[in-house]
Protein backbone atom coordinates (compact mmCIF):
# COMPACT_ATOMS: atom_id res chain seq x y z
CA UNK A 1 0.00 0.00 0.00
CA UNK A 2 1.14 3.43 -0.83
CA UNK A 3 0.98 6.35 1.19
CA UNK A 4 1.04 9.95 0.79
CA UNK A 5 1.49 12.95 3.47
CA UNK A 6 0.53 16.60 2.27
CA UNK A 7 0.98 18.64 5.45
CA UNK A 8 2.83 17.94 8.53
CA UNK A 9 1.08 18.97 11.43
CA UNK A 10 1.44 21.62 13.82
CA UNK A 11 -1.03 22.88 16.38
CA UNK A 12 -0.98 25.70 18.68
CA UNK A 13 -2.79 25.96 21.77
CA UNK A 14 -5.28 28.13 20.15
CA UNK A 15 -6.18 25.98 17.87
CA UNK A 16 -6.78 23.20 20.13
CA UNK A 17 -8.49 25.45 22.52
CA UNK A 18 -10.76 26.60 19.78
CA UNK A 19 -11.48 23.13 17.63
CA UNK A 20 -12.05 21.39 21.66
CA UNK A 21 -15.03 23.47 21.81
CA UNK A 22 -16.55 22.81 18.43
CA UNK A 23 -15.73 19.04 19.47
CA UNK A 24 -17.43 19.21 22.95
CA UNK A 25 -20.74 21.35 21.52
CA UNK A 26 -21.05 18.27 19.19
CA UNK A 27 -20.74 15.32 21.90
CA UNK A 28 -23.25 17.39 23.83
CA UNK A 29 -25.98 17.50 21.58
CA UNK A 30 -25.29 13.99 20.15
CA UNK A 31 -25.31 12.56 24.10
CA UNK A 32 -28.51 14.72 24.80
CA UNK A 33 -30.26 13.33 21.63
CA UNK A 34 -29.97 10.22 23.82
CA UNK A 35 -31.71 11.19 27.14
CA UNK A 36 -33.71 14.57 26.36
CA UNK A 37 -37.19 12.31 25.64
CA UNK A 38 -36.88 10.28 28.37
CA UNK A 39 -39.06 12.31 30.71
CA UNK A 40 -41.32 13.75 26.94
CA UNK A 41 -42.28 9.90 25.94
CA UNK A 42 -45.97 9.46 27.09
CA UNK A 43 -46.40 13.15 25.02
CA UNK A 44 -45.04 12.05 22.40
CA UNK A 45 -46.96 8.92 21.91
CA UNK A 46 -50.24 10.32 22.87
CA UNK A 47 -50.00 13.18 20.28
CA UNK A 48 -48.85 10.45 18.12
CA UNK A 49 -51.33 7.75 18.68
CA UNK A 50 -49.06 5.15 19.35
CA UNK A 51 -49.68 2.15 21.05
CA UNK A 52 -47.72 1.18 23.79
CA UNK A 53 -45.40 -1.45 22.07
CA UNK A 54 -43.60 1.33 20.52
CA UNK A 55 -43.20 3.46 23.60
CA UNK A 56 -39.27 1.96 24.48
CA UNK A 57 -38.66 2.16 20.43
CA UNK A 58 -38.20 5.98 20.42
CA UNK A 59 -35.08 5.30 22.65
CA UNK A 60 -34.10 2.13 21.69
CA UNK A 61 -33.42 2.72 17.96
CA UNK A 62 -31.50 5.83 18.49
CA UNK A 63 -28.90 3.76 21.14
CA UNK A 64 -29.06 1.02 18.75
CA UNK A 65 -27.78 3.00 15.62
CA UNK A 66 -25.40 4.90 17.79
CA UNK A 67 -23.98 1.95 18.95
CA UNK A 68 -23.97 -0.58 16.19
CA UNK A 69 -22.28 2.29 14.18
CA UNK A 70 -19.16 3.85 15.98
CA UNK A 71 -16.91 0.76 15.38
CA UNK A 72 -17.72 1.92 11.53
CA UNK A 73 -16.56 5.70 12.21
CA UNK A 74 -13.88 4.92 14.38
CA UNK A 75 -12.57 2.63 11.08
CA UNK A 76 -13.07 5.77 8.38
CA UNK A 77 -11.30 8.16 10.49
CA UNK A 78 -8.36 5.84 10.60
CA UNK A 79 -8.90 6.17 6.44
CA UNK A 80 -10.04 9.19 5.24
CA UNK A 81 -10.46 13.12 6.23
CA UNK A 82 -11.16 13.47 9.46
CA UNK A 83 -13.32 16.77 9.70
CA UNK A 84 -15.28 15.99 6.81
CA UNK A 85 -16.59 13.29 8.91
CA UNK A 86 -17.02 14.75 12.05
CA UNK A 87 -19.06 17.45 9.84
CA UNK A 88 -20.89 14.98 7.81
CA UNK A 89 -22.15 13.07 11.30
CA UNK A 90 -22.88 16.35 12.36
CA UNK A 91 -24.85 17.11 9.32
CA UNK A 92 -26.60 13.68 9.89
CA UNK A 93 -28.09 14.66 13.01
CA UNK A 94 -29.44 17.86 11.92
CA UNK A 95 -31.31 16.17 9.37
CA UNK A 96 -32.50 13.34 12.13
CA UNK A 97 -33.48 16.55 14.42
CA UNK A 98 -35.30 17.95 11.87
CA UNK A 99 -37.50 15.04 10.53
CA UNK A 100 -37.83 14.08 14.27
CA UNK A 101 -39.23 17.43 14.95
CA UNK A 102 -41.43 17.74 12.45
CA UNK A 103 -43.00 13.97 12.67
CA UNK A 104 -46.62 13.50 11.64
CA UNK A 105 -46.72 9.87 13.10
CA UNK A 106 -44.80 6.94 15.13
CA UNK A 107 -43.16 5.32 11.81
CA UNK A 108 -41.50 8.96 10.61
CA UNK A 109 -39.97 9.69 14.10
CA UNK A 110 -38.46 6.01 14.56
CA UNK A 111 -36.88 6.46 11.05
CA UNK A 112 -36.09 9.85 12.11
CA UNK A 113 -34.30 8.41 15.56
CA UNK A 114 -32.05 6.01 13.50
CA UNK A 115 -31.12 9.17 11.75
CA UNK A 116 -29.82 10.58 14.57
CA UNK A 117 -28.52 7.66 16.18
CA UNK A 118 -26.01 6.97 12.94
CA UNK A 119 -25.03 11.16 13.00
CA UNK A 120 -24.54 10.81 17.13
CA UNK A 121 -22.80 7.63 16.31
CA UNK A 122 -19.67 9.30 14.27
CA UNK A 123 -19.61 12.64 16.87
CA UNK A 124 -19.31 10.04 19.63
CA UNK A 125 -16.77 8.16 18.00
CA UNK A 126 -14.51 11.04 15.78
CA UNK A 127 -14.35 13.52 18.87
CA UNK A 128 -11.67 11.92 20.77
CA UNK A 129 -10.24 10.76 17.59
CA UNK A 130 -9.86 14.01 16.55
CA UNK A 131 -8.45 15.41 19.93
CA UNK A 132 -5.86 12.39 20.14
CA UNK A 133 -4.33 13.13 16.65
CA UNK A 134 -4.46 16.94 17.52
CA UNK A 135 -2.78 16.96 21.07
CA UNK A 136 -0.12 14.16 22.54
CA UNK A 137 -1.04 12.05 25.64
CA UNK A 138 1.07 13.49 27.66
CA UNK A 139 -0.98 16.84 27.15
CA UNK A 140 -4.56 14.88 26.37
CA UNK A 141 -5.35 14.24 30.05
CA UNK A 142 -6.80 17.65 31.23
CA UNK A 143 -8.76 17.80 27.27
CA UNK A 144 -9.84 14.45 28.05
CA UNK A 145 -11.30 15.30 31.65
CA UNK A 146 -13.58 18.32 29.81
CA UNK A 147 -14.72 15.32 27.30
CA UNK A 148 -15.88 13.10 30.52
CA UNK A 149 -17.33 16.13 32.11
CA UNK A 150 -19.19 16.86 28.96
CA UNK A 151 -20.45 13.29 28.14
CA UNK A 152 -21.91 12.78 31.98
CA UNK A 153 -23.60 16.14 32.18
CA UNK A 154 -25.00 15.26 28.60
CA UNK A 155 -25.95 12.16 30.25
CA UNK A 156 -27.74 13.10 33.72
CA UNK A 157 -29.16 16.94 32.32
CA UNK A 158 -31.12 15.14 29.09
CA UNK A 159 -33.89 14.00 30.78
CA UNK A 160 -34.31 17.35 32.86
CA UNK A 161 -33.64 19.37 30.06
CA UNK A 162 -37.15 17.29 27.66
CA UNK A 163 -39.08 17.78 31.23
CA UNK A 164 -38.83 21.63 31.05
CA UNK A 165 -39.56 21.63 27.12
CA UNK A 166 -42.82 19.32 27.42
CA UNK A 167 -44.05 21.17 30.64
CA UNK A 168 -43.34 24.77 28.73
CA UNK A 169 -46.92 25.27 26.80
CA UNK A 170 -45.47 27.70 24.10
CA UNK A 171 -42.43 24.85 23.44
CA UNK A 172 -43.80 21.06 23.60
CA UNK A 173 -42.17 18.13 23.00
CA UNK A 174 -41.11 18.82 19.44
CA UNK A 175 -38.56 21.19 20.93
CA UNK A 176 -36.41 18.51 22.56
CA UNK A 177 -35.36 17.51 18.76
CA UNK A 178 -35.33 21.01 17.75
CA UNK A 179 -33.10 22.12 20.45
CA UNK A 180 -30.05 20.42 19.10
CA UNK A 181 -29.87 21.84 16.06
CA UNK A 182 -28.40 25.11 16.14
CA UNK A 183 -25.86 23.72 18.48
CA UNK A 184 -24.74 21.05 16.02
CA UNK A 185 -24.84 23.85 12.98
CA UNK A 186 -22.55 26.19 15.21
CA UNK A 187 -20.54 23.09 15.98
CA UNK A 188 -20.18 22.51 12.28
CA UNK A 189 -19.18 26.14 11.83
CA UNK A 190 -16.37 26.33 14.39
CA UNK A 191 -14.79 23.24 13.13
CA UNK A 192 -15.00 24.75 9.92
CA UNK A 193 -12.44 27.49 11.12
CA UNK A 194 -10.96 26.24 14.09
CA UNK A 195 -9.82 22.55 12.89
CA UNK A 196 -6.85 21.98 10.57
CA UNK A 197 -6.06 18.24 10.69
CA UNK A 198 -3.56 17.25 8.03
CA UNK A 199 -4.98 15.19 4.49
CA UNK A 200 -2.97 11.84 5.00
CA UNK A 201 -3.93 9.75 1.71
CA UNK A 202 -4.00 6.02 1.79
CA UNK A 203 -4.37 4.84 -1.41
CA UNK A 204 -5.60 0.80 -2.68
CA UNK A 205 -7.53 0.91 0.62
CA UNK A 206 -10.99 -0.93 0.48
CA UNK A 207 -13.82 -0.98 3.53
CA UNK A 208 -14.49 -4.19 4.72
CA UNK A 209 -18.06 -4.06 3.73
CA UNK A 210 -19.02 -7.24 5.21
CA UNK A 211 -17.43 -6.81 8.56
CA UNK A 212 -19.09 -3.52 8.71
CA UNK A 213 -22.42 -5.61 8.03
CA UNK A 214 -21.72 -8.51 10.27
CA UNK A 215 -20.70 -6.42 13.55
CA UNK A 216 -23.62 -4.04 13.04
CA UNK A 217 -25.95 -6.58 12.74
CA UNK A 218 -24.77 -8.78 15.50
CA UNK A 219 -24.65 -5.68 17.72
CA UNK A 220 -28.33 -4.53 16.84
CA UNK A 221 -29.15 -8.47 17.16
CA UNK A 222 -28.11 -7.92 20.73
CA UNK A 223 -29.32 -4.98 21.68
CA UNK A 224 -32.81 -5.56 20.56
CA UNK A 225 -32.67 -8.67 22.98
CA UNK A 226 -31.23 -6.77 25.91
CA UNK A 227 -34.27 -4.10 25.16
CA UNK A 228 -37.20 -6.41 24.70
CA UNK A 229 -36.19 -9.17 27.45
CA UNK A 230 -38.36 -8.97 30.34
CA UNK A 231 -40.15 -7.06 28.89
CA UNK A 232 -41.89 -8.58 25.68
CA UNK A 233 -40.98 -12.56 26.91
CA UNK A 234 -39.17 -13.69 29.83
CA UNK A 235 -35.25 -13.59 29.96
CA UNK A 236 -35.13 -17.22 29.72
CA UNK A 237 -37.24 -17.92 26.75
CA UNK A 238 -37.27 -19.34 23.50
CA UNK A 239 -36.64 -15.65 21.97
CA UNK A 240 -34.08 -15.26 24.15
CA UNK A 241 -32.43 -18.60 22.62
CA UNK A 242 -33.21 -17.37 19.30
CA UNK A 243 -31.61 -13.61 19.40
CA UNK A 244 -28.43 -14.59 21.05
CA UNK A 245 -27.63 -17.69 19.28
CA UNK A 246 -27.96 -15.51 16.31
CA UNK A 247 -25.99 -12.36 17.44
CA UNK A 248 -23.26 -14.70 19.28
CA UNK A 249 -23.07 -16.54 15.29
CA UNK A 250 -23.24 -13.33 13.75
CA UNK A 251 -20.39 -11.62 15.91
CA UNK A 252 -18.00 -15.14 15.81
CA UNK A 253 -18.80 -14.34 11.88
CA UNK A 254 -17.65 -11.12 12.14
CA UNK A 255 -14.34 -12.02 13.95
CA UNK A 256 -13.62 -14.55 11.42
CA UNK A 257 -13.85 -11.99 8.58
CA UNK A 258 -11.98 -9.08 10.29
CA UNK A 259 -9.00 -12.26 11.24
CA UNK A 260 -8.60 -12.10 7.64
CA UNK A 261 -10.06 -8.75 5.98
CA UNK A 262 -7.14 -6.09 4.61
CA UNK A 263 -8.58 -3.21 6.07
CA UNK A 264 -10.77 -4.66 9.19
CA UNK A 265 -13.16 -2.24 10.80
CA UNK A 266 -12.47 -3.34 13.98
CA UNK A 267 -8.25 -4.63 13.88
CA UNK A 268 -8.16 -7.51 15.79
CA UNK A 269 -4.14 -6.92 16.14
CA UNK A 270 -5.45 -3.99 18.98
CA UNK A 271 -6.72 -6.64 21.46
CA UNK A 272 -3.49 -8.49 21.39
CA UNK A 273 -2.42 -5.15 23.38
CA UNK A 274 -3.00 -5.79 26.70
CA UNK A 275 -3.82 -2.20 27.75
CA UNK A 276 -6.47 -2.19 25.24
CA UNK A 277 -7.56 -5.21 26.17
CA UNK A 278 -8.28 -4.81 29.75
CA UNK A 279 -9.11 -1.12 29.34
CA UNK A 280 -12.21 -2.57 26.95
CA UNK A 281 -13.42 -4.77 29.68
CA UNK A 282 -13.49 -1.74 32.27
CA UNK A 283 -15.29 0.38 29.90
CA UNK A 284 -18.11 -1.78 29.15
CA UNK A 285 -18.49 -2.36 33.32
CA UNK A 286 -17.81 1.22 33.75
CA UNK A 287 -21.09 2.20 31.19
CA UNK A 288 -23.34 -0.51 33.79
CA UNK A 289 -22.78 2.19 36.89
CA UNK A 290 -22.53 5.32 34.33
CA UNK A 291 -26.14 4.54 32.90
CA UNK A 292 -27.32 2.32 35.55
CA UNK A 293 -26.89 5.24 38.23
CA UNK A 294 -28.83 7.83 36.10
CA UNK A 295 -31.91 5.47 34.85
CA UNK A 296 -32.68 4.16 38.00
CA UNK A 297 -32.37 6.98 40.89
CA UNK A 298 -34.64 9.27 38.45
CA UNK A 299 -37.59 6.60 39.57
CA UNK A 300 -36.69 5.99 42.64
CA UNK A 301 -36.68 10.17 43.48
CA UNK A 302 -40.19 10.14 41.79
CA UNK A 303 -41.88 6.89 43.61
CA UNK A 304 -39.34 6.27 46.75
CA UNK A 305 -39.39 9.82 47.76
CA UNK A 306 -42.85 11.63 46.02
CA UNK A 307 -40.53 14.15 43.90
CA UNK A 308 -41.29 15.27 41.07
CA UNK A 309 -39.82 14.44 37.30
CA UNK A 310 -38.38 18.23 37.20
CA UNK A 311 -37.26 17.88 40.82
CA UNK A 312 -35.69 14.03 39.69
CA UNK A 313 -33.94 15.86 37.18
CA UNK A 314 -32.21 18.18 39.83
CA UNK A 315 -31.64 15.85 42.46
CA UNK A 316 -29.07 14.01 39.45
CA UNK A 317 -26.89 16.96 39.77
CA UNK A 318 -25.01 15.94 42.80
CA UNK A 319 -23.56 12.77 40.37
CA UNK A 320 -23.14 14.82 37.17
CA UNK A 321 -20.86 17.54 40.12
CA UNK A 322 -18.89 14.69 41.50
CA UNK A 323 -18.44 13.42 37.38
CA UNK A 324 -17.45 16.90 36.70
CA UNK A 325 -14.99 17.41 39.33
CA UNK A 326 -13.00 14.43 39.32
CA UNK A 327 -12.71 14.57 35.57
CA UNK A 328 -11.34 18.08 34.91
CA UNK A 329 -9.21 17.48 38.09
CA UNK A 330 -7.64 14.46 37.32
CA UNK A 331 -7.48 15.41 33.53
CA UNK A 332 -5.16 18.49 34.88
CA UNK A 333 -3.02 16.56 37.50
CA UNK A 334 -1.96 13.89 34.91
CA UNK A 335 -1.07 16.43 32.39
CA UNK A 336 0.86 17.62 35.46
CA UNK A 337 2.60 15.13 36.78
CA UNK A 338 2.35 12.51 33.52
CA UNK A 339 1.16 9.83 35.60
CA UNK A 340 -2.48 8.17 35.08
CA UNK A 341 -2.58 4.70 36.54
CA UNK A 342 -3.16 5.97 39.92
CA UNK A 343 -6.66 7.70 39.18
CA UNK A 344 -7.46 4.62 37.25
CA UNK A 345 -7.19 2.71 40.30
CA UNK A 346 -8.64 5.34 42.55
CA UNK A 347 -11.74 5.25 40.27
CA UNK A 348 -12.27 1.60 40.55
CA UNK A 349 -12.11 2.46 44.41
CA UNK A 350 -14.38 4.75 44.59
CA UNK A 351 -17.08 3.36 42.12
CA UNK A 352 -17.11 0.32 44.21
CA UNK A 353 -18.05 2.48 47.35
CA UNK A 354 -20.23 4.74 45.54
CA UNK A 355 -22.48 1.11 44.37
CA UNK A 356 -22.32 -0.10 48.08
CA UNK A 357 -23.35 3.03 49.71
CA UNK A 358 -26.26 3.66 47.51
CA UNK A 359 -27.35 -0.60 47.98
CA UNK A 360 -27.91 1.01 51.42
CA UNK A 361 -30.69 3.70 50.75
CA UNK A 362 -34.38 3.61 51.54
CA UNK A 363 -37.64 5.56 51.62
CA UNK A 364 -36.75 7.26 54.41
CA UNK A 365 -32.86 7.88 53.24
CA UNK A 366 -32.41 11.72 53.39
CA UNK A 367 -32.08 13.81 49.96
CA UNK A 368 -28.91 14.59 51.83
CA UNK A 369 -27.15 11.14 51.95
CA UNK A 370 -28.13 9.87 49.01
CA UNK A 371 -27.05 12.99 46.79
CA UNK A 372 -23.62 12.11 48.72
CA UNK A 373 -23.72 9.08 47.24
CA UNK A 374 -24.51 10.31 43.83
CA UNK A 375 -21.40 12.29 44.46
CA UNK A 376 -19.00 9.13 45.20
CA UNK A 377 -20.45 7.44 42.51
CA UNK A 378 -19.60 10.49 40.41
CA UNK A 379 -16.13 11.09 41.28
CA UNK A 380 -15.74 7.07 40.78
CA UNK A 381 -17.03 7.26 37.20
CA UNK A 382 -15.01 10.62 36.62
CA UNK A 383 -12.26 8.81 37.32
CA UNK A 384 -12.24 5.91 35.02
CA UNK A 385 -14.00 7.13 31.96
CA UNK A 386 -12.09 8.73 29.98
CA UNK A 387 -8.59 7.89 31.58
CA UNK A 388 -9.39 4.28 30.20
CA UNK A 389 -9.17 6.24 26.37
CA UNK A 390 -6.03 8.04 27.13
CA UNK A 391 -4.18 4.84 28.10
CA UNK A 392 -4.99 2.93 25.29
CA UNK A 393 -4.39 5.54 22.88
CA UNK A 394 -1.12 5.94 24.35
CA UNK A 395 -0.20 2.28 23.97
CA UNK A 396 -1.26 1.77 20.19
CA UNK A 397 0.13 2.91 16.82
CA UNK A 398 -0.88 6.22 15.52
CA UNK A 399 -2.74 4.33 12.36
CA UNK A 400 -5.09 2.23 14.82
CA UNK A 401 -6.23 5.50 17.23
CA UNK A 402 -9.33 5.66 15.33
CA UNK A 403 -10.22 1.95 15.32
CA UNK A 404 -9.01 1.82 19.63
CA UNK A 405 -10.94 4.76 20.59
CA UNK A 406 -14.27 3.74 18.93
CA UNK A 407 -14.03 -0.14 20.35
CA UNK A 408 -13.90 1.40 23.24
CA UNK A 409 -16.03 4.28 23.05
CA UNK A 410 -18.46 1.17 21.40
CA UNK A 411 -18.15 -0.67 24.63
CA UNK A 412 -18.95 1.30 27.43
CA UNK A 413 -22.20 1.98 25.36
CA UNK A 414 -22.93 -1.76 24.95
CA UNK A 415 -22.44 -2.52 28.24
CA UNK A 416 -24.59 0.20 29.29
CA UNK A 417 -27.36 -0.67 26.70
CA UNK A 418 -27.23 -4.08 28.19
CA UNK A 419 -26.34 -3.58 32.09
CA UNK A 420 -29.65 -1.25 31.87
CA UNK A 421 -31.68 -4.05 30.48
CA UNK A 422 -30.54 -6.68 33.11
CA UNK A 423 -30.49 -4.49 36.13
CA UNK A 424 -34.14 -2.97 35.08
CA UNK A 425 -35.30 -6.84 34.99
CA UNK A 426 -33.68 -7.01 38.75
CA UNK A 427 -35.62 -4.37 39.61
CA UNK A 428 -38.64 -5.24 37.59
CA UNK A 429 -38.67 -9.08 39.37
CA UNK A 430 -38.11 -7.19 42.57
CA UNK A 431 -40.93 -4.97 42.74
CA UNK A 432 -43.43 -7.50 41.60
CA UNK A 433 -42.25 -10.39 44.23
CA UNK A 434 -42.38 -7.21 47.18
CA UNK A 435 -45.97 -6.29 45.52
CA UNK A 436 -47.15 -9.81 45.30
CA UNK A 437 -46.18 -10.07 49.48
CA UNK A 438 -47.22 -7.19 50.69
CA UNK A 439 -50.39 -6.81 48.32
CA UNK A 440 -51.14 -10.65 47.27
CA UNK A 441 -50.86 -12.34 44.23
CA UNK A 442 -50.53 -9.79 40.63
CA UNK A 443 -53.29 -10.76 38.22
CA UNK A 444 -53.54 -9.88 34.85
CA UNK A 445 -50.66 -9.88 32.97
CA UNK A 446 -48.65 -11.13 35.63
CA UNK A 447 -46.39 -8.37 36.41
CA UNK A 448 -46.28 -5.06 38.59
CA UNK A 449 -47.83 -1.72 36.35
CA UNK A 450 -46.00 2.00 37.73
CA UNK A 451 -47.72 3.08 39.76
CA UNK A 452 -49.64 6.82 39.67
CA UNK A 453 -48.94 8.18 42.95
CA UNK A 454 -51.36 11.19 42.76
CA UNK A 455 -54.74 8.72 42.90
CA UNK A 456 -53.06 6.21 46.17
CA UNK A 457 -53.78 7.07 49.66
CA UNK A 458 -51.42 7.95 52.11
CA UNK A 459 -50.61 4.54 53.47
CA UNK A 460 -50.37 2.51 50.22
CA UNK A 461 -47.73 5.52 48.78
CA UNK A 462 -46.05 4.73 51.70
CA UNK A 463 -45.57 0.77 50.84
CA UNK A 464 -45.50 1.35 47.56
CA UNK A 465 -42.44 4.00 48.40
CA UNK A 466 -40.67 1.13 50.43
CA UNK A 467 -41.48 -1.40 47.39
CA UNK A 468 -39.30 0.99 45.09
CA UNK A 469 -36.47 1.93 47.83
CA UNK A 470 -35.82 -1.72 48.40
CA UNK A 471 -35.34 -2.84 44.69
CA UNK A 472 -33.60 0.19 43.97
CA UNK A 473 -31.21 -0.54 46.69
CA UNK A 474 -31.09 -4.44 45.33
CA UNK A 475 -29.93 -3.32 41.82
CA UNK A 476 -26.84 -1.20 43.12
CA UNK A 477 -26.23 -4.04 45.78
CA UNK A 478 -26.31 -6.38 41.95
CA UNK A 479 -23.92 -3.77 40.02
CA UNK A 480 -20.98 -3.67 42.77
CA UNK A 481 -19.61 -6.89 41.08
CA UNK A 482 -19.64 -5.48 37.85
CA UNK A 483 -17.77 -2.23 39.42
CA UNK A 484 -15.11 -4.94 41.34
CA UNK A 485 -14.73 -6.38 38.26
CA UNK A 486 -13.53 -2.94 36.25
CA UNK A 487 -11.19 -2.04 39.26
CA UNK A 488 -9.63 -5.32 38.58
CA UNK A 489 -9.26 -4.83 35.14
CA UNK A 490 -7.54 -1.72 35.70
CA UNK A 491 -5.01 -3.17 38.71
CA UNK A 492 -3.47 -5.25 35.64
CA UNK A 493 -3.10 -2.45 33.65
CA UNK A 494 0.93 -1.46 32.70
CA UNK A 495 1.72 2.42 33.55
CA UNK A 496 3.38 3.15 30.50
CA UNK A 497 4.59 6.73 30.30
CA UNK A 498 2.81 8.76 28.37
CA UNK A 499 4.34 9.70 23.79
CA UNK A 500 5.10 13.92 23.75
CA UNK A 501 4.03 13.43 20.14
CA UNK A 502 0.40 14.56 19.05
CA UNK A 503 -1.34 11.81 16.68
CA UNK A 504 -0.65 12.60 13.66
CA UNK A 505 2.98 13.75 14.46
CA UNK A 506 2.92 10.14 15.27
CA UNK A 507 1.39 8.89 12.10
CA UNK A 508 3.70 10.80 9.86
CA UNK A 509 6.52 9.60 11.70
CA UNK A 510 5.18 5.52 11.47
CA UNK A 511 4.45 5.83 7.45
CA UNK A 512 8.14 7.51 7.06
CA UNK A 513 9.71 4.43 9.10
CA UNK A 514 7.25 2.72 6.53
CA UNK A 515 5.23 0.76 9.35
Amino acid sequence: MSTETEVTPVHSRREVVQAMWGLMLGMFVSILASTIVSNALPRIVAELKGSQSVFAWIVTTELLAMTATVPLWGKLADLYNRKLLIQASLGLFVVGSLIAGFSQNIEMLIVSRVVQGVGAGGVTALATVVMAAMIPPRELGKYSGMFGAVFGVGTVAGPLIGGLLVDTSWLGWRWCFFIGIPFSLAAIYMLQRTLHLPVVRKQETKIDYLGAFLIVSGVSTLLIWSSLAGQKFDWWSGWTAGLVSLGVLLLAAAVRVEATAHDPIVPLSIFRNRTVALATVASALVGVAMFGGTVFLSQYFQLALGKTPTQAGLLGLPLIFGLLVSSTVAGQLITKYGRWKAFLVAGGVVMVGGMLLLSTISSSTTVFMVSADMFVLGVGVGLMMQNLVLAAQNDVPARDLGATTSTLTFFRSLGGAIGVSALGAVLANKVSSLAAEKFGPITGSGEAKVPDLAVLPPEIKAVIADIYATATAEIFLVGAPFAVLALLAVLFIKEKPLKEQSGDDRLVAEMAAGH
